[in-house]
């Protein structure tokens, strides 16, 4: 299994914050509670003393020191440190379009808002991908007898992606979101094979049973999730976490599913690599088969009319 408390050190520089939203629902009670201070204004822990912190979180601070070793710092010192140079590097519009959406934004702010979160769950997604896991799966994916994905709800539809993606390069790849069907599926795979769970909570109870049973049989077993400390991750061979953030309004259907998409963009075109010759071959077929398909694009009349006067 992956282990997530030594990142890759070609995975650069992981963003406290990133890491403490990762690990929040992993952590004891009293350190989430210290993790909801520190998230909801870490701005200001720079300028508050760990007595301060650990009475805001109705804790000790012995439980803040204890907070600060899990989420990979040695202490309180080095979180401030941490923390204070995340926020010199925060700008106004960070700070403007980072918030939630409230009742009171218009539309052209929710777009923006919209637009800057999606933004940031790609590009924090792929700043602390751990590449070593990920090249591993790329291998195992590669050299597999067979691949299944599963995934229930959203998951389900970026679960879909992977094997349109997959078949597209003439790799066997089945997606599953009926419980039945996949478990059924989980039970007839063997060493060689490869089976992906997305789940962006880790806890989705169907997911984790079929990927269980997956690893039962002998096959390789990825965990595509946004926290890294879930109970998908405890049966997952290699684990790939994504960072969305969620809000009010976006929920885990939509937010996490571009953060998915884009781990399995990263996984694709790493598989379709060390394939390069056949996926290039495949996709130009492909292409071929479904070009009588599409309609032809007429030119603008009006505009070839106005061109001319």
């Amino acid at each position: 299994m992956a282990t997530p408390d030594d990142p890759s050190p070609e995975s650069g520089e992981h963003s406290p914050l990133v890491r403490i939203r990762s690990l929040l629902p992993g952590l004891a009670r009293a350190e989430q509670r210290v993790a909801r201070i520190v998230l909801a204004d870490p701005s200001s822990i720079a300028h508050r003393s760990i007595t301060e912190v650990a009475e805001a979180a109705e804790t000790s601070e012995t439980t803040v020191t204890r907070f600060c070793k899990a989420v990979g710092v040695t202490g309180y010192p080095e979180l401030r440190i941490a923390l204070a140079a995340e926020t010199a590097r925060t700008t106004e519009r960070d700070r403007d379009l980072g918030g939630d959406i409230s009742e009171s934004d218009d539309l052209p702010q929710i777009v923006d808002k919209i637009g800057y979160s999606d933004a940031r769950a790609v590009e924090e997604t792929t700043g602390q991908l751990d590449v070593h896991a990920l090249d591993s799966l790329v291998e195992a994916v590669s050299t597999a007898r067979r691949v299944e994905v599963y995934g229930v709800g959203a998951s389900g539809f970026v679960a879909l992606d992977l094997q349109q993606k997959l078949h597209r390069i003439g790799l066997t790849c089945f997606a599953w979101s009926d419980t039945h069907n996949a478990l059924t599926s989980a039970a007839l795979l063997r060493p060689g094979d490869v089976a992906v769970g997305i789940s962006h909570t880790g806890a989705t109870a169907e997911t984790v049973e079929i990927l269980r049973e997956a690893r039962e049989r002998g096959a390789t077993t990825a965990a595509v999730t946004n926290f890294e400390r879930s109970p998908i991750t405890e049966i997952a061979d290699l684990v790939l976490t994504t960072a969305a953030r969620e809000t009010t309004y976006r929920s885990g259907a939509m937010a996490s599913r571009i953060a998915q998409l884009t781990v399995i963009d990263c996984l694709f075109v790493g598989v379709a690599q060390r394939h390069l010759t056949e996926a290039r071959h495949a996709l130009q077929t492909t292409f071929r088969a479904v070009g009588g398909h599409r309609l032809r694009v007429r030119p603008d009349r009006r505009r070839q009319r106005e061109e001319h006067r």
